[in-house]
């Protein structure tokens, strides 16, 4: 065994575990090490994890086939959103896989330091790394990526024989997920003042009039996707949510100043809005430290919240800030805790809520092969929970075209080395909605900025098969493409971006200072304000709201969108996949147009 153990037996219940039963161990997974990271060292045995147990869900296909029933338009069942309680009923895992993991648990840690989901589909307790690769028959090391920041990881672990079938997942262990924010291509204003020139206009608005391709403010996006006039009536009803991870922060003082100078009427939400920290996430409001300025925390929390308190208040909003700080593991002796999985800590915490905002905008993604398929389809399944229980969950499709999450990725396949087009998770799962971004306003093309390569995302996910409701759409456009690109990417696998929104220069403070900002980021939390107000009116007319958009989107809601046809997403050294006539995985269907949406649901 490495390194000492020095936590208490009484608190990890080393006192309680029996000799191991005589258990046939064989592997469970084994995972690629991704080529952007390499092996530096061991991992202190003494040091801290959170292990969490995925016990395979009961029911899991019930709950898919209810999904795609209350998410179809013209089945009968549309917008009959299940509840909490028949949710969890439907992913409880049996009483015999139950039984079967909780027993070789207890051979390990004390039951109770065992934490169990509501559902029982999640078990989760703390070890240090030596008795956790005493329980998985592995080894832990730490790696570092290039960009400096380190992961402690193992490529392979098993379990006895007799639970393979009965957990679905174990992690931290294979999963090299970094939680990448889609707002790292910030540009800043040379000369900029402390702050920002007030916005006004007198008079109706018009793109012509409010809109400037130099700096996107709330007024020119209102006015563009024709929200500008819509007086919210549900706001009680009708709420907004947006997450945080790795120490982002959310600063109401920024919040406040963007809004007193780009919509004043609003002013009041930047103290308004809620927040919560999951895991012990950061609610910093005091400045950021030279370290953070440097690192650019706070850019993309400045981003998300300005963005939706601009576009849909007065909407109430909820921020989540789920705990992780960059990079993911530091030796500390004072703090040797290293487990690092956000979004399945997040979308565990938020499906324990009996009540969950209507929209959620997630502007993070990571490279579908860091992530092992078994993580992958976990984190995948809880999602659909979310979308079952009638939430929009959305996340932008990326920054670097189709060269995975950020621009010059290595575009290497983990598999064999070969040159690929890289998707992205989660905007590959198939139970969430997908946003790409476009620049310009006559003709809108999509998104590319030559400062600083930014380009919109867009793909074929290599792990998720493409769903019934987007396989006409998709084929149309396969048709089209033709055989460029042949053998670079998965023709079955789900094709995303959904749709986009503008996604270039958007106005934010940051540090009290004006700031542009490019992203799929920016292109978000735009979407998710929209859905919102279109959620406002649902509710004011007493229909259900949108729940799961995307077999709405793909069947009915596509004729509100304003089809983009120029433009590409460049990567892996090729000019990726072009924006065509009708849907394609550059923009989807296109952006939305509010009028034409409240006609899609039938007000």
């Amino acid at each position: 065994m490495r390194g000492s153990i020095i936590v208490s037996a009484v608190l990890l219940g080393l006192s309680y575990a029996k000799p191991t039963l005589n258990r046939r161990y064989v592997v469970k997974e084994s995972h690629p090490v991704p080529t952007e990271f390499s092996r530096v060292g061991e991992a202190p045995g003494h040091h801290l994890m959170r292990l969490q147990i995925a016990v395979k869900q009961g029911q899991f296909e019930v709950l898919e086939k209810h999904l795609w029933e209350i998410s179809d338009p013209d089945h009968a069942r549309y917008g009959k959103h299940l509840s909490l309680a028949e949710v969890n009923d439907l992913v409880k895992p049996t009483d015999e896989s139950t039984d079967m993991v909780r027993e070789w648990l207890h051979e390990h840690v004390s039951p109770e330091h065992i934490e169990a989901s509501p559902a029982g589909d999640f078990l989760s307790f703390t070890l240090p790394i030596a008795k956790i690769e005493q329980m998985l028959q592995t080894n832990y090391s730490i790696y570092q990526h290039e960009d400096g920041s380190k992961l402690v990881r193992t490529h392979e672990w098993s379990l006895p024989l007799h639970l393979h079938e009965h957990v679905s997942a174990v992690q931290p262990t294979t999963a090299f997920i970094r939680t990448v924010p889609q707002a790292k291509t910030y540009v800043s204003v040379p000369g900029a003042a402390e702050v920002p020139t007030v916005q006004t206009y007198g008079g109706k608005p018009t793109v012509e009039k409010v809109c400037d391709t130099a700096g996107v403010t709330p007024l020119c996006l209102r006015t563009l996707y024709g929200t500008v006039d819509y007086k919210p009536k549900a706001a009680g009803r009708n709420q907004i949510g947006l997450t945080n991870y790795l120490g982002e922060l959310n600063n109401r003082s920024d919040a406040a100043i963007y809004l007193k100078n780009y919509r004043p009427e609003a002013i009041s939400g930047a103290q308004t809005f809620k927040q919560i920290s999951v895991a012990n996430g950061s609610l910093q409001q005091t400045p950021e430290t030279p370290a953070q300025l440097k690192a650019g925390t706070g850019v993309e929390g400045a981003l998300d919240v300005q963005t939706i308190l601009g576009v849909s208040w007065p909407t109430p909003l909820l921020a989540w800030s789920t705990g992780g700080d960059p990079p993911p593991f530091t030796p500390d002796a004072d703090d040797p805790t290293v487990d690092n999985e956000p979004y399945l800590t997040w979308v565990n915490y938020v499906l324990r809520q009996p009540f969950v905002p209507q929209v959620i905008s997630n502007s993070y993604e990571d490279n579908e092969q860091t992530v092992p398929l078994s993580y992958a389809r976990v984190v995948c399944s809880q999602f659909a929970q979310l979308s079952a229980r009638g939430v929009s969950v959305l996340f932008g499709s990326g920054d670097g075209g189709v060269g995975g999450v950020q621009p010059g990725g290595s575009c290497k396949s983990n598999v064999d080395g070969s040159t690929r087009f890289i998707p992205l998770f989660p905007s590959s799962c198939p139970y969430v909605t997908s946003i790409g971004a476009t620049v310009g306003f006559n003709p809108e093309v999509a998104a590319y900025d030559p400062r600083n390569k930014f380009s919109t995302g867009g793909g074929f996910s290599n792990y998720f098969p493409q769903p019934a409701w987007q396989a006409k759409a998709v084929k149309s456009y396969l048709h089209t493409l033709g055989d460029e690109f042949e053998g670079l990417y998965n023709t079955s696998g789900r094709a995303y971006p959904d749709l986009s929104v503008y996604g270039v220069n958007y106005t934010i403070i940051w540090n009290g200072t004006l700031r542009r900002v490019d992203g799929t980021s920016a292109a978000t939390p735009t979407a998710a304000g929209i859905f919102a107000l279109l959620n406002d009116a649902l509710i004011a007319h007493g229909k259900p709201t949108l729940g799961f958009l995307n077999p709405w989107l793909y069947k009915k809601g596509k004729a509100a969108f304003v089809d983009v046809t120029s433009g590409s997403a460049p990567g892996c050294n090729t000019t990726g996949f072009p924006a065509t006539i009708g849907w394609d995985p550059v923009t989807g269907f296109g952006t939305p147009r509010f009028d034409k949406l409240l006609k899609a649901v039938g007000l």
